[in-house]
């Protein structure tokens, strides 16, 4: 009967442990660092400096991202770039599939600006700010 719970018990371990991931911005390693401002204006459309890449906005890191870089929740955030967007002033951040995409992507493209767990980072791309 208890081994029955073990497979729940488990399951929510995992998805504690991964919801507390250390989130990292990452940046092309031509970029120089970016401060927490920098950061939110570019992922609020206050910014075209640098092209910002999201994660999915249903994934936990896109929800603790935006708390963190920006002190906003997903409603707010949504909010914000619909009426960006509604205006005609600019795109919502292009959105892709996982880390290791987002990683390539920034890799791949000198203005690229993005966000994924700490341990994603790799020689291809540089931590610019640590989220804590």
């Amino acid at each position: 009967m208890k081994n029955r719970h073990l497979p729940l018990v488990a399951g929510l371990l995992l998805a504690a442990c991964a919801a507390r991931a250390e989130l990292v911005v990452i940046a092309n390693p031509a970029v120089g660092p970016l401060s927490k401002e920098q950061i939110a204006d570019l992922f609020l459309g206050k910014s075209n400096a640098q092209t910002p890449l999201d994660l999915p906005d249903a994934s936990p890191q896109y929800a603790e991202f935006y708390k963190k870089a920006t002190g906003r929740d997903v409603a707010q955030v949504k909010s914000t770039w619909s009426r960006i967007v509604f205006s005609g002033k600019g795109q919502a951040p292009r959105q892709l599939p996982d880390s290791v995409a987002v990683r390539k992507a920034v890799a791949a493209d000198p203005k690229a600006v993005g966000y994924v767990e700490k341990s994603a980072v790799d020689g291809s791309v540089k931590a610019v700010l640590t989220l804590d």
